[in-house]
Formats: structure tokens, sequence, C-alpha cells
């Protein structure tokens, strides 16, 4: 007799899961950077209909890339602990269907670029390439997380040029902190699959910089930190976001610490990635308070 557990999950469900909408954080920690941009680049107060193209068109770019990553890597992802009930992995979802899922985030995302303005829109194009081919570094560039932490930043740079139509310093400054964070984070995520990695033969920061990965961290936060602080100086916001950097100096600083514990679990290695959400979201507060009592 077949028992209810053992019955395939309904497509839908499994689509879900190939879209990593049933794990927030992954797309949240997208989001949050886009939405530090057009906060300070509007000055605390974007129109409604901006923040709304951007939240959707994070979470349909977002969603493209995990399709791909997942085409990409079906063949690999049976092999990893973290990632072998994906559904492309798990054959769960058929290719063709992991394709048509993916043409329909990526037409999703593109109909959303229409509404910016012809920079943007360009930028929007120019962002494609690299979420593609982020998967195809991992088996031949020794740090692929730089190459995600870059397809990261274009969130920065497309929402601060829908907002005014330019792109300033202060943009550059934001940028490299989001560059900086994103491989700070997405490190620390890729050491809970360093001992996979190594067996596939699959490359990752959390590899390259081996015992010294820990440092490495610290130091990608630190140096966010100190990007940060150069956003609030070069924009003259209000102490209140000097506030806010402070506290999340002191969580990345826990991290750290976190870190360099060898004895670490793989359960702490997803948490601290889930609690950079938290962090994203701290640093937003900040920024749209610093604007606004300016």
């Amino acid at each position: 007799m077949v028992t209810e557990a053992n019955q395939p999950q309904p497509t839908w469900i499994s689509v879900v899961r190939l879209l990593r909408w049933d794990k927030p954080a992954g797309r949240l920690i997208l989001m949050i950077p886009a939405l530090w941009a057009i906060f300070l680049a509007t000055g605390g107060t974007p129109p409604l209909t901006l923040i709304l193209v951007i939240v959707f068109g994070s979470l349909a770019t977002s969603a493209a890339g995990c399709v791909v990553n997942d085409l990409w890597d079906r063949n690999i992802d049976p092999e990893v602990e973290r990632t072998r009930n994906r559904p492309l992995a798990s054959r769960a979802l058929t290719i063709k269907t992991g394709v048509v899922v993916g043409l329909v985030a990526f037409a999703c995302a593109f109909g959303l670029a229409l509404y910016l303005n012809p920079l943007s829109f360009w930028l929007s194009v120019a962002a494609v390439p690299v979420i593609i081919c982020y998967p195809l570094a991992k088996r031949v560039f020794p740090v692929p997380q730089l190459v995600l932490s870059i397809a990261w930043g274009f969130a920065v740079l497309i929402s601060w040029s829908a907002a005014n139509g330019s792109l300033e310093a202060s943009t550059g400054l934001l940028w490299g902190a989001t560059v900086l964070w994103t491989l700070g984070f997405d490190t620390v995520y890729a050491m809970s699959d360093r001992e996979d990695d190594r067996r596939l033969g699959i490359n990752s920061s959390a590899l390259f910089f081996g015992d010294f990965a820990p440092n490495a961290v610290g130091l990608f936060f630190l140096g966010t930190a100190a990007l940060m602080l150069g956003v609030d100086l070069q924009m003259h916001l209000h102490p209140v976001s000097w506030l806010a950097l402070a506290i999340v100096v002191i969580l990345w600083a826990r991290q750290y610490w976190q870190l360099r514990n060898p004895e670490i679990s793989r359960e702490i290695y997803g948490k601290m990635f889930r609690d950079n959400v938290i962090i994203g979201w701290i640093l937003l507060a900040g920024m749209i308070g610093g604007t606004l009592l300016s």
C-alpha cells in the first residue's frame, strides 16, 4: 500500500521549491540592497510604484537565478547533503519544466525592467550574463562568490539609477559595501558545504581561504562597515544611521567570533546567513531614518 508520506509532491509545490519561495531569507537578502539604494537615492521617500517594481523585480530575478543555478547543478546537487532534495536534483521536476519556469521568471523581470529608465534597463540587461555564469564559475573560478557578489551589486546600480536617472559617488560606495557584504555572508554559507565541495571538485571562497576563511569573513564585514560609514558621511545622514551601523558591527563581530570556533555545526552557518537578513533590515532602517532626519 502506498502511504501518504510516499506520495509525490504536487508539481506546483515543486515549482515553489525550485524558485526557493519556501526559503524567503535568500530572496530578501537580494531585495535589501535594492531597497537601500532607492531609499538613499530619493532621500527616504521613493514613489510606491518604484518600490513595487524593485521588490517584484528582485523576486523575479532571484527566482530566475535559482532556476539557472539548479539547471547547471542538477547532476551535482544529488551528491551534496544540503541540496540533494532540490526538485531538479531529485527529479521531482524535469529539465524541460525547469527551463520553462526559468524563462517565465526572466520574462517577468524583463517586463518590470521596461518600466525603468534606459540606464536602469541596460544595467538590468548587463546583469543577466553574470547571473547565468555564476553556477559555471563554481567549476572554473577559485572564488565564485565574487561573481555572485557582483551580481548582487547590480541590485544597487539598477535601483539607484531607477530612482534618479544617474549614478553618484555614494552609489559606488554602496555598491562596494554590497559586494563585500555578499562575499562575507555567502562565504559563511559556503563553509557548510566545504567537505562536499572538496570531494566533488567544486570551487568556493570557503575552500579558497581555507583556515583563513573566518578572518576573511571578518575583513569583508569590516570593509562593508567602512564603506557604509563612507555613505553616511558622503550623504550627510543623521547620526541615527550611525547607531544602526554600530549595532550591525556588533552583530558581525559576534558572527566572526563564532566562526573562529573549530567545532561549529553546519546549522550555525545557515543561522548566520539568515541573521544577515535581519542585519540588512537594521541598516535599511538606519538609512531611512538618516535621510529623513538629516
